[in-house]
């Protein structure tokens, strides 16, 4: 489906003022279709009979007039005269009588949109009427709303483009409205509203009640209180505010939005959305102190593993068997290699670590220790990417396991060589292929029979913990290959 700038563009010559101030009204306008109780669409003139529909937006707060998806389609001004009058005449016009769509009942009514004294487009209020309502204040104060806020569109003063509006995080209507008259005082509080206010240490009615002083009364930090206050007062002197978030002295954390209601240039009051968030900050305080504490955790692992690795140096030059002393050696490798994943992860705020930056750390390492015995070199190719914490570790072993072997059993002492870590990342798997140019493997050589120790744990660590593949094999141009497949997707 094209986008509102796709459809402006190919159909259209509006200017790129009038089409970002078309944006702005489709930001805005699921404000005023819960206000509304009605559908919206949006309407560009074609020519004089032609209208092409480029956006539309549904209610949540009653049953929806046009279940099919209306952007794309025209019509005339046969079909839908209030557009060709409410463009020409530049004022909103309604439809006396109810017309039938898809077997429901509908009732029609056009905003024209003006920007700089101009009409660049209409807007299609449809009221779904086969469910009945009974007037109550919340409806009521709801469409009083909407229709200020509407003329203000036909008027050209809504929306504004300063200062920007963050809809997409900003109080919804049924968050909470509360409306007030020009003096500030409230004439009407939805419950939600009023449920936040209560949350905020207010215990009686709003109605009557001044907002912007009894909101400031109820905020802790005074500057926050400030400027609440401030933006409500702005509000009812017709300027508009961004979305802010303040708390109470009691804890309650809430999300205010204040907007002016001037039609027709009248000061008529303002409508303040507010949202009571207290328990999402909560959350949101909770993941980030485990967060941290899961942090701290491989902190200290890798801390633990770095001192087991030096207690393993100290036996290391304290023994004098050679074979002990490789074997430790081997196992202070092993160890540093999990040392690594968890520093990896101690700084790590999702338990994803980059592979990349992991193997480069280690292959250092391993031409350090194999430097001593031959001159082979390691260098890597393509990327792994960022893989989950679950993988990382078996994975950083196995390569760490095959690039070892490929030193200690595939050159002799002194010789020259190189050691390749190839890998390459599709959706579904990770592809590793660790070759060497040494001197190939033995004769009736078996990977499920052989009894080398380092591996063995491949074996181990690829079967149960990664559920991959490996192979090993002889290379066309002499070697040998180690080639590794890894699932990516999640393992249940």
């Amino acid at each position: 489906m094209s986008t509102l700038t796709d459809l402006l563009a190919e159909h259209t010559k509006l200017s790129g003022h009038a089409v970002d101030h078309l944006q702005l009204v489709v930001a805005e306008w699921q404000l005023l279709s819960d206000l509304s109780f009605a559908d919206f669409l949006m309407w560009v003139p074609l020519d004089d009979d032609t209208f092409l529909c480029v956006a539309q937006a549904r209610p949540t707060t009653a049953p929806t007039a046009h279940p099919e998806d209306v952007v794309g389609s025209m019509v005339d001004a046969e079909e839908h005269p209030q557009l060709r009058r409410a463009i020409g005449e530049q004022r909103i016009c309604r439809e006396e009588d109810p017309r039938w769509h898809l077997g429901v009942p509908v009732r029609r009514e056009v905003i024209p949109v003006r920007r700089n004294g101009q009409v660049i487009a209409a807007l299609s209020r449809n009221t779904n009427l086969a469910v009945p309502r009974v007037p109550s204040p919340l409806e009521i104060s709801y469409l009083g709303s909407a229709a200020d806020l509407c003329q203000m569109i036909a008027d050209g003063t809504f929306p504004t483009t300063e200062p920007s509006p963050d809809v997409h995080t900003s109080p919804r209507v049924g968050d909470g409205l509360i409306r007030l008259d020009a003096s500030g005082a409230v004439v009407f509080a939805s419950p939600n509203a009023l449920s936040a206010y209560h949350r905020m240490g207010h215990a009686s009615d709003l109605v009557g009640v001044h907002l912007a002083p009894l909101t400031r009364s109820l905020i802790g930090d005074p500057f926050d209180a400030t400027e609440v206050a401030q933006r409500i007062r702005q509000a009812l002197d017709g300027q508009p505010s961004m979305r802010i978030e303040a708390e109470s002295r009691r804890g309650a954390a809430v999300l205010f939005r204040a907007l002016p209601l001037r039609p027709r240039g009248s000061a008529a009051g303002a409508i303040v959305l507010c949202r009571d968030v207290t328990e999402v900050r909560r959350r949101d305080r909770a993941l980030m102190s485990k967060d941290a504490t899961i942090r701290e955790i491989h902190h200290r692992v890798k801390n633990n593993l770095q001192t087991v690795a030096a207690l393993l140096r100290l036996q290391s030059r304290r023994t004098s068997s050679e074979e002990a002393r490789e074997a430790l050696a081997e196992s202070v490798r092993r160890v540093t290699s999990i040392a690594l994943v968890h520093e990896t992860l101690s700084m790590s705020v999702d338990e994803r670590v980059d592979l990349d930056d992991v193997v480069d750390k280690v292959i250092p390492m391993m031409s350090d220790v194999a430097a001593t015995e031959s001159k082979v070199v390691v260098r890597r190719e393509g990327e792994f990417g960022i893989v989950t914490a679950e993988l990382a570790t078996p994975l950083v072993m196995v390569l760490t396991e095959l690039v070892q072997n490929a030193f200690e059993h595939a050159y002799a002492p002194g010789q020259r060589g190189e050691v390749v870590v190839n890998s390459e990342r599709s959706a579904k798997w990770l592809d590793v292929v660790i070759s060497d140019d040494g001197r190939g493997l033995p004769p009736g050589f078996s990977l499920e029979r052989t009894d080398r120790l380092g591996l063995q744990i491949v074996r181990t660590l690829v079967e149960s913990e990664l559920r991959g593949s490996l192979s090993l094999r002889r290379r066309p141009a002499g070697g040998t290959e180690a080639v590794l497949r890894v699932p990516l997707r999640a393992r249940r």
